[in-house]
C-alpha cells in the first residue's frame, strides 16, 4: 500500500450541490474523530508499514480544523512520508500565512483549493462561504508559500462566463486545473429544486477549457483534469490504474489486493456516528471480470489511454481476445486508437458509450 487517503468530514458550510459524506462540527467531535482516527491508522499501520508515495487528505473541509487539530491529525498517521505527494484539500476562507506555514512544516507540499469559480454571483449560487477576492488571495497564498497548488472549477453553471474562470486560472499561473461540470446528486438540495444541468453547455465548457488551459500549457490528461506536464496528481493517478490504496476515516473507501492474484477488496468505513463507536468497514470481494472492467472505465479516462495487458497481468483474465473485435470496430468508426493492447479514446467527451460497448464485450465472453 503507498497510497493513502484520510477523509475528514467537517465542513464550515454544507454546499447545495455536495453529496459527500459532510457534517458540522459539534462539541467534542473532532477530539472524538481524531482519537478514533489514530487507532484506525494504527492498525492498518500494522498491516501495510511501507513508506508511502502520496497521501490525500480530503473531506469535507480539512483545513477547517484548528491548527493543533491539524497537528494531531499528522500525528496520528505513523506512514514515512519522505518523498511522498502529500496533498491537503482546503477552502479559500480558511487559509491564511501562519496556516500555510504550519501545513508546509507539518509535510504538506500540495494544496488543492476548491475555488469552484471566480464570480461572486456563481459562488453565491454553489453556496460557497468565499467571494472571488477570497479565492484569488488563496490561490496568491498558496503559490507564494511554495505550494504545488491546484484549484477545482465547476463549470457551465446557469450565469456563468466560463471563458473568464478559465482565463483567470490561467492569468494566476495556475499548473493544474480540475475542470469539472455539475452533477447534480439525488437528494442534495440542487436536487430537490429540480435543478437540471445543460448537457450542450457542458460539452461547450469542456472544449473551451481545452483550448484556453492547453494554449497556456496545461495538458488535459485527464477527462477533468489539466496539468503541465510533472505537475500532475500522483494520488489521483493511483485511482485512475485502479492500483490498491488506503482509506481512513469514516466514510472512506480503500482497495487491496487478495493473496490470489486477480482478487481485490474493497472496504468502506461507515459514516461519522457508526465509525467513533467503531463500527467496522462494509467490505466486498471485487470479482476478477469487475476489477477488469473497472480498470478498463478508468484507464480510459485518461489521455494516455490504458494497456490492457496490463489489466490482464492484474486480474489474470485474458481479456483481449474479448475487446479486440469490438476495438477494432470502434478504431474503424475514430473513436478509438488501438495500438497493439494499448487502447486510447479519441474524443474524451464521449466515453460513456463507448466504454459500455467494450464492457458488453467483456461480459459476453466472460
Amino acid at each position: 500500500m503507498k497510497h493513502l487517503y484520510v477523509h475528514v468530514p467537517f465542513c464550515p458550510t454544507l454546499c447545495p450541490y455536495c453529496d459527500f459524506h459532510v457534517v458540522r462540527r459539534y462539541g467534542g467531535v473532532v477530539e472524538a474523530f481524531l482519537e478514533r482516527l489514530a487507532q484506525e491508522a494504527q492498525a492498518l499501520f500494522a498491516l501495510h508499514p511501507g513508506p508511502l508515495d502520496t497521501l490525500y487528505i480530503g473531506g469535507g473541509t480539512p483545513s477547517f480544523l484548528r491548527s493543533r487539530e491539524i497537528e494531531a491529525l499528522f500525528q496520528a498517521l505513523p506512514w514515512s512520508l519522505d518523498g511522498a505527494e502529500v496533498t491537503l484539500e482546503a477552502n479559500p476562507g480558511t487559509l491564511n500565512p501562519q496556516r500555510l506555514q504550519l501545513l508546509r512544516e507539518l509535510g504538506v507540499n500540495r494544496l488543492s483549493l476548491g475555488v469552484q469559480s471566480f464570480q461572486d454571483d456563481v459562488l453565491k449560487t454553489l453556496g460557497r462561504a468565499h467571494g472571488r477576492k477570497g479565492a484569488l488571495r488563496a490561490v496568491e497564498m498558496s503559490l507564494e508559500a511554495g505550494f504545488r497548488t491546484s484549484i477545482d472549477l465547476i463549470m457551465g453553471l446557469p450565469g456563468q462566463d466560463v471563458l473568464a474562470d478559465l482565463e483567470q486560472a490561467v492569468a494566476l499561473g495556475m499548473e493544474h486545473v480540475s475542470a469539472y461540470t455539475l452533477q447534480i446528486e439525488p437528494g442534495t438540495p440542487f436536487a430537490l429544486a429540480g435543478l437540471v444541468p445543460d448537457p450542450d453547455a457542458e460539452g461547450q465548457a469542456f472544449e473551451l477549457a481545452q483550448t484556453v488551459l492547453g494554449r497556456a500549457g496545461l495538458v488535459r490528461y485527464e477527462v477533468s483534469n489539466f496539468a503541465r506536464p510533472g505537475q500532475e496528481a500522483r494520488h489521483n493517478l493511483a485511482y485512475w490504474h485502479n492500483t490498491t490504496w488506503g482509506g481512513l476515516g469514516p466514510g472512506a473507501t480503500g482497495q487491496h489486493a487478495g493473496a490470489d492474484k486477480g482478487t481485490f477488496w474493497r472496504y468502506t468505513n461507515p459514516p461519522l456516528p457508526r465509525w467513533l463507536q467503531g463500527e467496522e468497514a462494509w467490505v466486498e470481494q471485487i470479482s476478477p471480470l469487475e476489477h477488469a472492467k473497472e480498470s478498463l472505465m478508468l484507464g480510459l479516462r485518461r489521455a494516455q489511454g490504458v494497456d490492457v495487458g496490463q489489466i490482464e497481468e492484474r486480474c489474470g483474465l485474458e481479456i483481449w481476445q474479448a475487446l479486440e473485435p469490438t476495438a477494432q470496430a470502434l478504431s474503424r468508426e475514430g473513436r478509438l486508437e488501438v495500438r497493439q493492447k494499448h487502447l486510447r479514446a479519441l474524443d474524451l467527451s464521449t466515453l460513456h458509450p463507448l466504454i459500455l460497448r467494450l464492457w458488453a464485450a467483456l461480459e459476453a465472453a466472460c
